[in-house]
């Protein structure tokens, strides 16, 4: 009878918490999401849907996808919310070339 591997849970949850940072991070309108939090350090999620030309909607979309890969931060202040880049994160995740565009001088 052949032995069945007991797979590494802890590893494959380890895996799938990168698998989730990294599909954030490979969508260009995500990585410029983030280059305009990091310039203005935090921003208002009504001021990021002009600048960024997108329908707020579609803006919602992409931000929830970088805030459930921890990547930015987000604080509800009255009916708005601002958002923040998760430097830690986005520190221990990136090499240093990258981690450059996402850091603010």
């Amino acid at each position: 009878m052949k032995e069945i591997p007991v797979q590494d849970l802890s590893l494959s949850k380890t895996f799938q918490t990168y698998q989730k940072k990294f599909k954030a991070l490979a969508d260009e309108r995500r990585l410029q999401i983030m280059h305009q939090i990091t310039q203005q350090k935090e921003v208002c999620v009504c001021d990021l849907s002009d600048t960024m030309a997108l329908p707020q909607s579609k803006l919602s979309y992409h931000l929830k996808i970088l805030l459930d890969a921890s990547l930015i931060k987000k604080e509800t202040r009255g009916t708005w919310s601002y958002y923040s880049l998760n430097e830690e994160e986005v520190n221990h995740l990136l090499s240093e070339e990258l981690c450059c565009l996402f850091r603010h001088d």
